[in-house]
Parts: structure tokens; sequence; C-alpha cells
């Protein structure tokens, strides 16, 4: 754990965080692997970094379960990739995880404003 003040080398993901993260990422569209873990990195403003041991099966577990689905495609850059994209049994998906993460969200608010007696 980081001393007061230092910054974070890197946050755990509680399970099945990924999975709401990588289903929200592909609700703005279709996304290769690099793609979507630089967009999660830039729009967590680097707090988030995920990398390719945790991502690629996570995106496979999901494709497994109907949730994503993935084409090879050619990129900008003319490499081949495989771009993966929601499917409607991910966006309903989605919705289930969104509220899971708002109930435990709550939770974790009740429990940090919690003061003891005596405390300030």
């Amino acid at each position: 754990m980081a001393a007061r003040g230092e910054p974070l080398e890197r946050i755990e993901l509680l399970q099945g965080t990924l999975d709401l993260i990588i289903l929200q990422s592909l609700r703005w569209g279709p996304a290769h692997g690099y793609g979507l873990a630089r967009l999660i990195q830039s729009t967590t403003k680097d707090v988030l970094t995920i990398n390719t041991g945790s991502l690629y099966p996570a995106l496979q577990r999901l494709e497994r379960k109907g949730w994503i689905a993935a084409e090879w495609v050619v990129s900008e850059n003319g490499q081949r990739v495989r771009e993966y994209r929601l499917t409607g049994a991910g966006r309903e998906q989605l919705v289930v995880e969104r509220s899971k993460w708002e109930l435990l969200s709550d939770a974790m608010t009740r429990i940090l404003a919690l003061q003891r007696e005596g405390e300030t």
C-alpha cells in the first residue's frame, strides 16, 4: 500500500469489475484489445491500466458468455486485429453489472463515511 501522498502504482480490481469496465467501454463502439486498453487508461486518466494478461482472458470469457462478439478486421494501419463489440445479451448484462456496482458503491460510501464514537 502506498504511503499518504504517494501515487498508487496499481489498483487491484474486484472480481467482476473488469467485466463491467469492458462492457461499458464497448457500449461506445467496437474496439480491438489494444485500443480497448488505451481507451480505459485514457478515460480513467491513467488510474486504471489493464494489462494484456488480464484483458484478453476477460475478453475470451465475455465472448464465451455471448456478451461480446469478435471478428477479424484490418486496422487503420493495415494490421489484422480482432475487434470486439457488445451484443444484445451484453447490453442486458451491462444493466445487471451496473446495478451491482451501484449497490457496492453505495455500501462502500456508507462504510467510509461511518465514524466511530470519539473519532473526528
